[in-house]
């Protein structure tokens, strides 16, 4: 038969359709005759005289191998024979029962024997590599303990002198490990002592080079402390070999490359002694203009890995000046003559594609830095390199100035925001009339990023520049869409967070748009304007309900539409219609829910689209948080799609290597399938086994799907409640998976709706407390929160432990003592948090290098430790006083270590700010005032020091801190009133922020409430009345006028006496959004006390005041 199957596969190689279908249709008879597998092992081995064999062999496989085999891309016949037989042995091989393969040991013996020899004698490149391929199927199945022969040839050839033989030696090596690297653990001293010799001595042979180090990347994350020295021992060595093997094959080097990344993942410290050299190779690399993009982008995305794993570590060796120096250059270079940079192309559709180039990458390691670095040690020594770029001749490095610029925002807001904001927003808007276009385009991403993370503070910039942006509005229809899109972007970000200051740009930005909608031609501007509306509503809200019918019925016309270049303006039209479901305002939106709902369903299953799906779940969640009854009918049709989409692996793309072209032949056309496996062929998606994966992708579209289907089914189950109920198992399930799955935002998704799921299951039992409902809370507190506790221990992506630690605040804000009846929990939640704040979980190096300076770190490291301190108070709230004091006292000292001076603003502000929540929860739970007067010796000098502080948010928090201490710890506080009440006297008389002055009030009220009698009330009470009213922090009016309230009844002639002030302050209170309706009763109480029992004063205070504040007034009197 073999020399049939020969005749076939050659046919196979011919540049003629029907002589190649002709012999595909031979083909898969020929696979339907048992002797095709012997046959193949004769091809294979290219031999004439294998009939004896052959006739061996196929009893070897009359059980193995019986079914199909697919369409074949012409390649070298042996090869052909080689892929075949392995993908007859991977696949079926699974099928055999464990009995049978016992059976079939002594027979596979022979084929390895085959294999073998097969494999000594090729001389063919190609098929040498599928033969090792072949070997590494069976070392999958068949260990390679059980294969002696196999580790005999891999011993002779590796070591031969003949370099062609080692060449061989090591391919053979590098598949079978890397098909299966754990059984070679025995060996793993003895392999890496060989790949030590082979960097060494094989230098002058590229391709030893690679395998090797392929081979030592296959065994990295199994290999444990007794290898650690001899990984150590080859980082110097590799390093060199990669330096010949990139003079060699880059394509090699490349991938050559992955091993640092491997290291880095599964053993960092291996490579901790050797960081220095590391990055040097890596700049060399980098900044080599000779060398391909791709092992550039290698280099530079390394170094990004490195600075985001050990920041410490390379500061520590000064390589921040070498790293800058080195890729400021990559940053501002002009591309090729004739050629454009892929963000400057005029035509660019500002999809928002990454460019897979050297400057994006360079921008990423500087973004990196901005991240995970002090700022204060990066500005120090980035800013002079930017500055220089900024005032360049040069267009492309003014460019990269700028880029450099934007990328710092997110990483170092806060050092930006209090220390630079002014000049760097200077140099963005001098920028956007810069003569060349990619300039402008470069300081309109900026402003952009700037808008994006640098609020409030970018805010009070309006009046400068929002003529500049509208500007750019302006010309909508002259500009080229990449120039126009990069000018929403910068629009979007900056509007979204305006709030009512939007109000005088309102009529032109929405006539702007909405012409927009109406009159351009390119699908790509209508997109951009229905974005922008969505940004609009945000600042907006209520202000756009004038708008909202002409963009309603616009958005209607997108979303009936059935084109398919109509796509991507749908899928806007859905996120803006989320947009305005949650800012209109609920009478505006509610009547359109329902048809909201369905215009959702009916586009989801008329269309199979990812994103499409995604925007549905966003507009479902948007339509529960104002109407949930319009969600109750369509539950099971919206939940299963959600968790259908939760489940699929659609998106998901596996890369073969090169020569899994080969397809096999359908399985449907196999004759000899019985019913049930054409069914399970029918139903389940392929396998691929991972030896055939070079790597996998998950397309952005899918991991999108995933995040917000988990965003959406939190929001969706809290909001509907008891409707719910049916879909919370299901939804839970599928969600927790999600908790592993590869991309962090998908996981920091899943945390988030894990916590939401809690806190509606809680909200369920509340409104129902049946002991079902309670058991099932329970249950899902004892899954969750373990999980999260566990999560910010392990995690390694810091986003997404701060997305465990809000998930867990908000079941312990939620739950409160029920989140906390398990034995441990309490000691868990408070452990965790000790550990993030002394910077012990992985996400933070595991509490890292040696030499750190406590007092700098970077801004995202200490955001963590926020949100870890937030937690503190909450557990502060949840339960009495003297259980929670032992993990209190242990957490304490961490947190009054972040109020010295030395310290940064931010963790200043965390730190008083923390003391004074921690205060106000003990005000309300059993034992609170116990506590509070035993902590008052300890935090009285901590919150009096930050009173006086030269920043007014720490200030703030100090005095808030203060006022709460003197509510919580009642009569034990009262000998230190006189020197609070001069403290706040002299703060009182020159401070100038309103916020502060706000909270000053209320801290007085605090002192007043708690303990009245000993208040010089003469004396504070005008002083106070003075302040009114509130301006900044809303909130505490309620604090205010309870208090001002109760003096009335404690000393009416001191409080009638500031009534014309106390009135006239009641007008900006009485009706206002942002006040509370229990502040507002109080207040109207008061008003109408006044008006009944001291109507000639109240007259008096009345008459004063504008006509429209005198009805307000007295609507509410009536009213009450």
């Amino acid at each position: 038969m073999s020399e049939g199957l020969e005749q076939i596969l050659l046919q196979l190689t011919q540049p003629d359709n029907a002589v190649i279908q002709q012999a595909t249709a031979q083909l898969k008879q020929a696979f339907k005759d048992p002797a095709i597998i012997p046959a193949l092992c004769a091809v294979m081995t290219s031999s004439q005289n294998q009939q004896d064999q052959a006739s061996e062999a196929m009893e070897i496989f009359d059980e193995l191998m019986e079914s199909e085999v697919s369409i074949i891309v012409p390649h070298i016949i042996r090869q052909s024979a080689a892929v075949m037989l392995r993908m007859r042995v991977k696949k079926h091989w699974k099928k055999i029962s464990p009995d049978h393969r016992e059976r079939l040991t002594n027979k596979m013996i022979y084929l390895k024997v085959v294999v073998l020899q097969a494999f000594t004698q090729e001389s063919d490149h190609t098929v040498r590599h599928s033969l090792s391929q072949l070997s590494a199927v069976m070392v999958k199945h068949e260990t390679p303990d059980r294969w002696p022969a196999l580790l005999q040839l891999l011993n002779q050839s590796t070591k031969s002198n003949n370099p062609q033989e080692r060449q061989v030696g090591l391919l053979l090596l590098s598949k079978v490990v890397e098909s299966n690297p754990e059984p070679f653990k025995p060996h793993y001293q003895q392999l890496l002592q060989l790949c030590g010799e082979v960097l060494q001595q094989d230098l002058d042979n590229p391709t030893c080079l690679y395998y090797c180090i392929l081979t030592v990347t296959a065994i990295t994350a199994y290999t444990g402390s007794e290898e650690m020295n001899i990984m150590r021992s080859l980082i110097p060595k590799l390093i060199v070999a990669l330096k010949h093997l990139i003079k060699a094959d880059q394509d090699q080097a490349s991938e050559a490359m992955e091993i640092f990344d491997e290291l880095m993942e599964s053993e960092v410290s291996i490579i901790v002694p050797h960081i220095v050299e590391i990055v040097h190779f890596c700049l060399e690399v980098s900044t080599d203009t000779t060398l391909s993009d791709s092992v550039r982008v290698k280099a530079l995305s390394c170094i990004a890995f490195l600075i985001r794993l050990k920041s410490k570590t390379v500061l520590k060796h000064k390589l921040l000046n070498p790293i800058l120096q080195a890729i400021f250059p990559v940053l501002s270079a002009a591309p090729p003559p004739g050629e454009e940079d892929p963000e400057d192309d005029e035509n660019d559709s500002g999809d928002g594609s990454d460019s897979e180039s050297p400057k994006h990458y360079a921008a990423q390691v500087i973004d990196t830095m901005a991240l995970h670095m002090p700022p204060e040690k990066l500005f120090q020594q980035l800013m002079p390199l930017a500055q220089a770029c900024l005032s360049s001749g040069n267009p492309y490095e003014r460019k990269g100035g700028l880029m450099c610029l934007a990328v710092l925002a997110e990483g170092c807001a806060d050092h930006i925001r209090t220390k630079m904001l002014s000049s760097m927003l200077q140099t963005v808007c001098q920028s956007l009339s810069d003569s060349d276009q990619v300039v402008r385009s470069a300081g309109l991403f900026a402003l952009g990023q700037f808008s994006e993370h640098l609020q409030p503070e970018v805010s009070k910039y309006c009046s400068e520049l929002m003529p500049l942006l509208l500007g750019y509005m302006s010309c909508l229809n002259q500009a080229k869409v990449g120039h126009v899109t990069k000018a929403f972007y910068a629009l979007e970000n900056f509007m979204e967070n305006l709030g009512d200051e939007i109000a005088p740009y309102l009529p032109t930005l929405m006539d702007t748009m909405l012409s927009a909608l109406n009159n351009a031609e390119d699908l790509k501007i209508k997109e951009l304007a229905v974005s922008a509306i969505g940004a609009i509503a945000n600042a907006a809200k209520e202000l756009l309900v004038p708008y909202f019918p002409p963009v309603i019925e616009s958005l209607k016309g997108f979303l009936t539409a059935t084109t398919e270049e109509m796509r991507s303006l749908q899928t806007q039209a859905l996120d803006t219609l989320s947009v305005l479901a949650r800012t209109i305002g609920k009478d505006v939106f509610t009547p359109l829910a329902a048809e909201c709902v369905q215009l959702g369903l009916n586009l989801s299953s008329a269309i199979d689209d990812p994103d499409l799906r995604r925007c549905t779940y966003s507009l479902y969640s948007a339509v529960s948080t104002v109407s949930p009854d319009c969600l109750t009918p369509h539950l099971t049709a919206i939940t299963t799609v959600m968790l259908l989409g939760l489940r699929s692996t659609e998106g998901v793309m596996t890369h073969l290597e090169e020569d899994k072209t080969f397809v096999l032949l359908d399985e449907e056309d196999d004759d000899d399938e019985d019913d049930n496996e054409k069914d399970a062929i029918l139903t389940d998606e392929p396998e691929i086994d991972l030896h055939d994966v070079a790597g996998f992708s998950v397309e952005n579209a899918f991991i999108d799907e995933k995040e917000d289907a988990c965003d959406a089914l939190g929001e969706i189950a809290f909001n509907t409640g008891v409707a719910f109920q049916p879909f919370l198992e299901s939804s839970f399930q599928q969600v927790y998976e999600m908790k592993e799955f590869p991309h962090e935002d998908v996981r920091r998704a899943a945390f988030g709706a894990m916590g939401q799921f809690c806190r509606a299951q809680h909200k369920v039992w509340k409104e129902n407390p049946t002991e079902a409902n309670h058991q099932a809370l329970h249950k899902l507190l004892d899954v969750v929160l373990p999980c999260l506790v566990e999560t910010v221990r392990a995690e390694r992506e810091r986003h997404v432990v701060m997305s465990a630690l809000e998930a867990m605040n908000g079941v312990v804000k939620a739950c409160q003592g029920e989140a906390l009846q398990q034995p441990g929990r309490l000691q868990d939640i408070s452990h965790v948090i000790r550990d993030v704040l002394k910077k012990k979980t992985v996400c933070q190096d595991g509490g890292g290098d040696e030499a750190e300076d406590e007092d700098q770190q970077a801004e995202y490291d200490a955001m963590l430790q926020e949100f870890a301190g937030e937690g503190i108070p909450l557990l502060a709230a949840a339960v009495p006083a003297e259980a929670f004091l032992p993990y209190l006292n242990d957490l304490l000292p961490l947190i009054m270590s972040k109020a010295k001076s030395s310290c940064t603003v931010a963790d200043r502000s965390f730190s008083v700010g923390t003391l004074g929540e921690v205060l106000q929860s003990l005000v309300g739970v059993a034992g609170g005032r116990g506590v509070a007067g035993r902590l008052s010796n300890r935090l009285l000098p901590v919150l009096v020091a930050g009173v006086r502080d030269g920043d007014a948010e720490v200030r703030n928090n100090s005095v808030f801190g203060l006022g709460a201490l003197a509510e919580a710890a009642g009569p034990v506080i009262v000998a230190d009133y006189p020197m609070m009440l001069s403290l706040f006297s002299n703060l009182l008389g020159k401070e100038s922020d309103r916020r502060v002055i706000d909270n000053l009030c209320a801290a007085l009220c605090r002192m007043i409430t708690s303990n009245v009698e000993v208040i010089p009330l003469e004396q504070v009470i005008p002083a106070l009345v003075a302040r009114l009213p509130l301006e900044e922090d809303l909130e505490e009016n309620k604090t205010v006028y309870s208090c001002l309230s109760m003096l009335y009844t404690h000393s009416p002639g001191l409080i009638v006496s500031e009534m014309k002030t106390i009135v006239a302050a009641a007008t900006h209170v009485l009706g206002a959004k942002d006040v509370d309706t229990e502040t507002q009763s109080h207040l109207v109480l008061l008003i109408r006390n006044f008006a009944q029992q001291h109507s000639a004063e109240f007259q008096g205070a009345v008459t004063s005041l504008p006509a429209e504040q005198q009805a307000m007034l007295s609507a509410a009197i009536i009213a009450s």
